[in-house]
């Protein structure tokens, strides 16, 4: 099946991304939305942070347009985004690394502390 997915590209913005695409093919718009909403207005993209990326995870095979969806306006010209096979593995992988992080930090009870605000 080939080498996994680099995960150089893997930034947070593009995981963010691929997290929102993760459920149901959104716009690029809607990607917005839903990263501002599950991470409660603690990540944002910006318009170019969010182009950019979505250029660089087409370009890896991650994310692709989506040419079943079409917007419900006839006049509306946005493209839809969906993850690939390639980019969910991508997404799972991240996300087990992730753990893997949390998990080494409850360890040594980093987590267990405190901060005082």
């Amino acid at each position: 099946m080939g080498e996994p997915p680099s995960t150089d590209l893997m930034t947070p913005a593009a995981y963010h991304i691929l997290l929102s695409l993760a459920d149901r093919p959104r716009h690029g718009y809607g990607i917005m939305q839903e990263v501002d909403t599950r991470s409660a207005g603690h990540v944002r993209l910006g318009p170019g942070t969010l182009y950019r990326s979505i250029k660089q995870l087409r370009s890896a095979g991650l994310i692709e347009a989506d040419a079943n969806q079409a917007s419900s306006d006839a006049n509306d010209r946005r493209r839809v985004y969906r993850i690939t096979e390639r980019g969910l593995n991508a997404l799972t992988n991240e996300a087990r690394r992730l753990e893997q992080l949390v998990a080494q930090a409850r360890g040594k009870g980093v987590l267990d502390h405190a901060r005082p605000a």
